[in-house]
């Protein structure tokens, strides 16, 4: 923590009214710091004692400390790391596993649990990447019309809160609402939020707090067992014909 803010050890021996070798002490392990440092520290880094006392913060992901150095503790469960949880087939490939919208409510309280995730359905799906970690979703409602009530959308696992890009698609598990498919404008570094935008325009945007936020996945794919309606040609030949018309109109009026 004290590299991420750019601290030398005197910087942090001056602001908690100790010395650089104390500090290098506690860094080694030779000593262990005394409660008064310690609340010094968790003041400092806005951690909690318990986070600072139990958890390995060097081996949290980047987004996991980027939601702990914004105020939430959302990935540390007492002296247990969040960590996800996924299923892999007989050749140790990662699976796609499956979230019905049966499975959603169940999905908000055991997204961490290995024997929940193990339960869920899984496939594969060859023409995706293998180095990344995939999960499908089913969706509900209309307010990402084209893609249709019931659509199975699969997700790429995003580690990076910061690699969040805007105008694009993602499935977010959250805190409240529970899964949540929407376009996102990425406010973190402004605002500490994301935007969640519908693709139909009936549907209000609003602002998700960093808070509540459990687990992004980028958008990929989309399946469903329904064909999209074709389009009108003759209303599309009728708007050409119109055009046509105006065109001749406005040429009509040009001098030679």
């Amino acid at each position: 923590m004290r590299k991420r803010r750019k601290l030398t050890q005197q910087d942090l021996a001056e602001t908690l009214n100790t010395k650089r070798s104390s500090i290098n002490n506690y860094e080694n392990g030779t000593t262990f710091p005394p409660v008064s440092i310690l609340i010094g520290l968790s003041d400092l880094f806005h951690l909690s004692i318990d986070t600072l006392v139990r958890i390995n913060l060097s081996g949290l992901r980047e987004s996991q400390m980027y939601v702990i150095e914004h105020g939430s503790d959302v990935f540390v469960r007492g002296n247990e790391v969040r960590v996800l949880a996924t299923t892999v087939d007989s050749r140790n490939k990662d699976n796609i596993e499956i979230v019905s919208i049966k499975a959603k409510a169940g999905y908000t309280t055991g997204y961490f649990d290995p024997e929940f995730i193990s339960a869920l359905p899984n496939f594969q799906l060859p023409i995706l990447t293998r180095d990344k970690k995939y999960r499908a979703f089913q969706i509900s409602g209309d307010s990402m019309l084209p893609i249709r009530d019931k659509s199975w959308v699969v997700g790429e696992y995003v580690q990076d809160l910061n690699s969040i890009k805007d105008d694009h698609p993602y499935i977010i598990l959250t805190l409240n609402e529970g899964v949540v498919f929407k376009k996102i404008k990425n406010e973190l570094k402004e605002k500490g939020s994301l935007k969640m935008i519908s693709m139909n325009t009936e549907y209000v945007p609003y602002d998700l707090p960093v808070s509540e936020i459990r687990e992004v996945w980028k958008f990929v794919l989309y399946i469903t067992d329904e064909i999209p309606e074709p389009a009108d040609n003759q209303q599309i030949f009728k708007k050409l014909e119109e055009i046509q018309k105006e065109i001749v109109g406005i040429r009509n009026q040009v001098p030679d």
